[in-house]
C-alpha cells in the first residue's frame, strides 16, 4: 500500500483543488477499502485524477519541489550514484548534478537513509525531490541492465571455465532469485525455461505474448531445474514424469506465490513457473475496461441473492479475474462465500476455497455437492466442465444460491446451447442463468510513445466485418486510430498492460423465450445486439476510438469471431 499522506489528510486537499468532487471521492475510498490500497492509489487506479496532478498536489502539501523525470534526460553516471538494488528498495532516483549539489527523487521524502548515503558517498549537499511512484519505476526500468547482461555478468564473476571444465559450482541460487524478480519487474505472468540442444532458453510471458529473455549454456540447465524442484518440494530424482508444485518467494513488496510445472521434454525437463502476485487480485470491473453500461447490467446480476453469472472466454482471456473481482465486492462478514478452484490461484480473505483433488475424488461435482451442504449464500465453481457438474450449478442457482462460474466459449451467447448439451434442460437455463460475460484481453498501446494513426474505411473492410464497421463508425471514412513507436518503457513493443474487451448478454424475458425455444447461438446474439447489447469486436473498436489499444490488437484477439 503506497501513500506519501494518510487518507483523511489528502481528500480534502483533493477536492479543494478540484480535482475530484466529494461524490468521487466517496467512491475511491469506498474501492480503497475494498482493494485493500490507499486512496492516493484508488484515486489513480480509477482514472479519476492523473498521476501528475496528483503528485503536484502532494508536492504542494509536503512542501517538496515536484519533478517529472519523463520529462527529463538523465545521464547515467548521475543514475549511477545510488546504486540499483539501494534505488529499487528506497524508491530514487538521482537526476541531476550541480554547483549546489545532488538532486534526488523520492517517491516518499519522508525517507531519509538514501539522502545520508549519497551525502557521505560524494560529499555534496543532497536536494530532496518528489516524484510519483509510476514515474520512479518507469525510470528505473528504464536504466534497467538487459536480463542476458546481468546473468552473464553474475556467472563471469563466480565461475570460471578451464578447457570446457567448471571450475567452481555457478550461482544458481542467486540466478533464480534474479529471474523471479526481473519477471515480478517486468509484470509477467509466467517464466518459460526451456532445454533446448545446447542451451537453455528463458521466456517472459508480458501482457499475454512470450518474449524471449536469456540464453545461458546447457551445463547449469539441470541444476536451475533441481533448485525450482527443491523450494517447491519435489523429487529432485524423478526426471521422467510430470510434477506440480508450489514455492514462496520473497521480495521487497510482496511474499509472491508461484505456481510450478515441470515435465520431460525432448532435451530434458521443461519448468513453466507462473506468477500469483496480489497486483492481480486488485482489479475491478471498471479497472479491468468493463463500460458503465455493462457494469449496470453485471451489478444487477451480483446483487440477488440467486441464480448464475457466467464468464466465458478462452484460456488466458481473465475469466477467473473478473469473477475475483464480483467476489471482492460480494465479500462481507453476512456471507458465505464458498468455492471450488482447479487450482486455487488467489487467497480470498474470509472466503472458503477448496482445491479439486482427482486422486481424492473430489471432483467439481462431488465438490459441489459437498459445498451445498455448507450452508453458502455464494459459491463459486472454477469451471463447468461436464454434465454432473452443470446440473447441479443450475439446481444450486435455483434453490436460492448466488452461483458463478467459467466455460470455455467464444462468445457470450454460445454458452447457452453449451449447458443445453451438457444436457441442462432449456428451461432450467433460462431461469437461472442471469448475465453472461464473454471477454478478451488485449495489450494497451504505451503512453510513452503513443502515436495518432488515422485508418482509412478501405483498411477496416480487410480487418473487420462490414457491419461492426457500419455500426462504430457510422458514415465516417476514416477512424482515428493510436500506436506505439516502441520506447524502453515499453520493450520496444509499443504496449504496456492490457485491458478488456467485454460482451455482457443480459437474460431479458426475450431471450428467456427464445432460450426456451432452443433458439440457436446466432439468433440470440442477433436478438441480444437488437436490444443494445455491445459485442466484443464493437467494444474493441470503441477502445480503438479512445486510443486505448490498437486495431491489430483487437483483430488479435477477436479474429475468431468473424472466420
Amino acid at each position: 500500500m503506497y501513500s506519501v499522506l494518510p487518507d483523511d489528510q489528502l481528500a480534502p486537499w483533493v477536492i479543494k483543488a478540484g480535482l475530484a468532487n466529494e461524490k468521487q471521492i466517496a467512491e475511491a475510498l469506498q474501492y480503497a477499502k475494498n482493494s485493500n490500497c490507499s486512496l492516493y492509489e484508488a484515486l489513480l487506479e480509477k482514472g479519476t485524477v492523473g498521476d501528475e496532478q496528483l503528485g503536484q498536489l502532494t508536492a504542494n502539501i509536503i512542501k517538496v519541489p515536484f519533478v517529472v523525470l519523463a520529462k527529463l534526460t538523465i545521464p547515467e553516471d548521475v543514475f549511477n550514484i545510488i546504486p540499483p538494488v539501494v534505488a529499487r528498495k528506497q524508491k530514487a532516483v538521482a537526476f541531476a548534478r550541480g554547483p549546489g549539489g545532488i538532486k534526488i527523487a523520492l517517491a516518499n521524502p519522508a525517507k531519509k537513509e538514501v539522502l545520508e548515503m549519497v551525502a557521505k558517498k560524494t560529499g555534496q549537499p543532497v536536494l530532496v525531490h518528489f516524484a510519483t511512484l509510476q514515474d520512479i519505476q518507469n525510470t528505473l526500468h528504464i536504466f534497467k541492465p538487459d536480463l542476458q547482461a546481468i546473468v552473464n555478468n553474475l556467472l563471469k564473476e563466480d565461475i570460471g571455465v578451464v578447457a570446457g571444465k567448471v571450475l567452481e559450482d555457478p550461482p544458481v541460487v542467486k540466478l533464480v532469485d534474479i529471474l523471479v524478480t526481473s519477471a515480478y519487474d517486468e509484470k509477467a505472468s509466467d517464466i518459460h525455461i526451456e532445454p533446448e540442444e545446447t542451451s537453455t532458453l528463458v521466456r517472459f510471458r508480458i501482457d499475454g505474448i512470450l518474449n524471449n529473455v536469456l540464453q545461458v549454456s546447457k551445463y547449469l540447465h539441470d541444476r536451475i531445474i533441481t533448485r525450482i524442484k527443491v523450494l517447491s518440494n519435489l523429487r529432485t530424482d524423478e526426471h521422467l514424469a510430470a510434477q506440480d508444485g508450489k514455492m514462496r518467494i520473497k521480495l521487497d513488496e510482496e511474499n509472491l506465490d508461484i505456481r510450478v510445472s515441470i515435465v520431460p521434454v525432448a532435451d530434458g525437463e521443461k519448468a513453466v513457473l507462473r506468477l500469483l502476485s496480489s497486483r492481480n487480485r486488485q482489479f475491478t470491473l471498471s479497472d479491468l475496461g468493463m463500460s458503465e453500461t455493462d457494469l449496470k447490467k453485471v451489478s444487477a446480476a451480483y446483487t440477488k441473492s440467486y441464480g448464475m453469472i457466467l464468464s466465458t472466454g478462452p484460456t488466458g482471456s481473465g475469466k477467473t479475474t473478473s469473477i475475483y473481482s464480483i467476489l471482492k465486492i460480494l465479500n462481507t462478514r453476512e456471507k458465505n462465500i464458498t468455492t471450488i478452484e482447479d487450482p486455487i490461484e488467489y487467497r480470498i480473505k474470509g472466503a472458503n476455497q477448496i482445491q479439486v483433488n482427482v486422486k481424492t475424488n473430489l471432483t467439481f461435482a462431488n465438490g459441489l455437492r459437498s459445498i451445498l451442504r455448507q450452508d453458502p449464500n455464494i459459491v463459486f465453481v472454477g469451471e463447468i466442465r461436464d454434465n454432473e457438474t452443470a446440473k447441479i450449478a443450475v439446481n444450486a442457482a435455483l434453490t436460492g444460491h448466488l452461483v458463478l462460474s467459467t466455460l470455455h466459449t467464444n462468445d457470450a451467447a454460445t454458452a447457452i446451447p453449451r449447458l443445453i448439451d451438457m444436457q441442462v434442460e432449456p428451461f432450467l437455463v433460462a431461469s437461472t442463468v442471469t448475465v453472461i460475460i464473454a471477454q478478451r484481453l488485449v495489450r494497451q498501446v504505451c503512453t510513452h510513445c503513443k502515436q495518432n494513426v488515422p485508418v482509412d474505411y478501405a483498411t477496416l473492410a480487410q480487418m473487420f466485418p462490414a457491419d461492426v464497421i457500419k455500426r462504430n463508425l457510422g458514415e465516417s471514412k476514416t477512424l482515428m486510430t493510436s500506436k506505439g513507436a516502441g520506447c524502453k518503457v515499453c520493450r520496444s513493443t509499443g504496449y504496456i498492460g492490457r485491458i478488456g474487451l467485454f460482451e455482457v448478454l443480459e437474460i431479458t424475458e426475450k431471450i428467456r423465450r427464445l432460450i426456451t425455444d432452443r433458439a440457436d447461438a446466432d439468433v440470440l446474439t442477433k436478438a441480444a445486439l437488437e436490444d443494445g447489447m455491445i459485442g466484443i469486436i464493437d467494444d474493441g473498436l470503441k477502445k480503438v476510438a479512445k486510443g486505448l489499444t490498437s486495431l491489430e490488437e483487437v483483430q488479435r484477439v477477436t479474429k475468431a469471431e468473424f472466420l
